[in-house]
């Protein structure tokens, strides 16, 4: 038999499952942890270990250390999985927020692509900013097409917070706010940290996909392609 059928046939008895589906559903959007997995499916901590178990082996889901707090883990829907579920029905669109620690990069990245993407309304702020947009993140944005010389980080302000979607887009600022349970969670790595080119190539697709799949459900069709 074909493995590619073989490999089908396993993601459909895994997402046959209603509890699974469920989860998937849930980690279309947003990035979760585990405890908050259980809490919010009502599992039980050995269940739940269980399903993410066959998530993960059928390649639908992977399990991330936190880049904030390592004693933490974030569970993530893969992005070939997006092809396998279709179309979300319930897509958060409007004014969007999106929050990292030096609001440096990847919510700069993050809100420039949304606006670009969406046509919608997008700010980005940081609960620790640093001096300046980083270099990196600005040429990987002008090869994307998308200008952001302009931007300057700024600190997250009380009422920043009152738009249509906030989504944090750094472990650390998740871990150190008050996140109200309507926020998105992405966990995607300071591409800072290595300061390579390709690492700032690599968070733009990454956000580019996540923003694709929630605003026009079509992951399929990446900004880089155009």
């Amino acid at each position: 038999m074909d493995a590619s059928i073989e490999r089908r046939a396993a993601v459909h008895a895994a997402l046959g499952e209603p509890v699974r589906l469920a989860i998937v559903e849930d980690l279309r959007t947003s990035d979760r942890a585990p405890t908050d997995l259980a809490t919010r499916h009502g599992l039980p901590g050995n269940l739940l270990a269980h399903h993410l178990d066959v998530l993960e082996r059928v390649g639908l889901i992977e399990r991330r250390v936190s880049t904030g707090d390592r004693r933490r883990r974030y569970v993530r829907l893969r992005p070939e999985a997006l092809h396998v579920l279709g179309r979300a029905s319930h897509l958060p669109r409007g004014r969007a927020l999106f929050i990292c620690t030096h609001n440096s990069a990847r919510s700069q990245l993050a809100a420039a692509l949304w606006r670009d993407r969406t046509g919608d309304q997008a700010d980005s702020a940081g609960t620790h900013p640093g001096n300046r947009v980083h270099p990196g993140a600005i040429t990987a944005a002008k090869r994307a097409g998308i200008d952001i010389s302009g931007a300057r980080p700024r600190a997250l302000q009380p009422g920043d917070t009152d738009v249509d979607l906030v989504v944090t887009v750094c472990d650390r600022a998740h871990e150190e706010l008050d996140v109200a349970s309507d926020w998105l969670h992405w966990s995607i790595p300071d591409p800072v940290d290595g300061a390579r080119v390709r690492a700032f190539d690599t968070t733009l697709v990454e956000l580019d996909e996540r923003i694709a799949a929630i605003s026009l459900g079509q992951p399929d069709q990446p900004l880089r392609s155009r």
